[in-house]
């Protein structure tokens, strides 16, 4: 599963971002490109989503990222692998704003303004940043 985990977020590769989108070369956000992933794999999204503001201090759904994670993937907490989803506070919030999917143990893809879907690095940075990893079921 987590090559094909990870085949499919590479596809997304180059896609703009686009605030609630999930659409290969149309456009997606982080949580999009979890979406279109799903999607690839299962068919039919496992709930519907609701509205959302790009602004990570929104007050309104949050947890939502985290709840939701918790709800429909399986948690992770062993060593670090390909097509691991992982999940990123910002800014000292207590709950994670953004997403991505893991393509090694050093190195994940997500969807970041003015950026688009991009592979990087798990930089320091980055890794101080998880809140959770999980798996698709």
């Amino acid at each position: 599963m987590s090559e094909r985990v990870v085949e499919e977020a590479r596809r997304f590769l180059g896609t703009p971002y686009r605030h609630q989108a999930s659409a290969i070369g149309a456009g997606c956000d982080c949580l999009g490109l979890l979406r279109g992933v799903w999607r690839a794999i299962y068919g039919a999204e496992p709930m519907p989503l609701p509205p959302y503001r790009a602004d990570i201090r929104d007050p309104d759904h949050v947890g939502a990222l985290r709840e939701a994670a918790e709800r429909i993937l399986r948690p992770e907490d062993g060593a670090w692998e390909a097509g691991q989803v992982v999940l990123f506070r910002f800014a000292g919030m207590a709950e994670p704003r953004h997403c991505g999917i893991t393509v090694s143990p050093s190195r994940f893809i997500h969807a970041q303004e003015r950026l688009g879907v991009v592979e990087a690095n798990l930089t320091e940075p980055w890794a101080r940043r998880v809140h959770g990893r999980f798996r698709f079921p």
